[in-house]
């Protein structure tokens, strides 16, 4: 019952926030969704106080990395792609792709740290239901927007 109430809130605050004026900035947008996050990844893993207190720490230390690894070196991609990757030499490309492996590399390995770091915080089981509240909770994200879109 409580997970229902929880949901529901959830979904209520994501069509509040779809509804919101045109003229809203992305940035608060992004805040509201990582808040919605927070609220769905601490009902899902039921944490203790305690655990609470440890997690957060890492998972948004995690979280804020993984953004600026994202941001620094996939942008060189997208901004090389959008102009046209039939004008790339092969060369290029192939340095391109070097990159993008190379960055995938690096995201999958802080994962790794990140995950061995968690093992000494909360018990393999609550790691396990992390990685199932991520994606239900991108999915449950990606689902509203479809919605929304299809509903305008």
């Amino acid at each position: 019952m409580k997970k229902y109430k929880l949901m529901t809130l959830l979904l209520l605050l994501i069509s509040v926030a779809s509804f919101a004026q045109p003229g809203s900035r992305f940035k608060e947008k992004k805040e509201q969704v990582k808040s919605l996050k927070v609220a769905f990844i601490t009902n899902e893993l039921d944490l203790t106080p305690e655990e609470s207190a440890k997690f957060w720490p890492l998972y948004n230390a995690f979280e804020d990395k993984q953004h600026e690894i994202r941001k620094q070196k996939l942008k060189v991609y997208i901004d090389r792609t959008d102009n046209s990757i039939d004008k790339l030499s092969e060369k290029e490309a192939s340095n391109l792709l070097n990159q993008m492996e190379s960055t995938e590399d690096e995201l999958h390995q802080l994962r790794k740290k990140f995950i061995t770091n968690l093992k000494s915080v909360l018990p393999a089981t609550k790691i396990l239901k992390l990685k199932k509240a991520e994606e239900e909770f991108s999915k449950k994200l990606l689902q509203q927007y479809r919605d929304k879109k299809i509903g305008n």
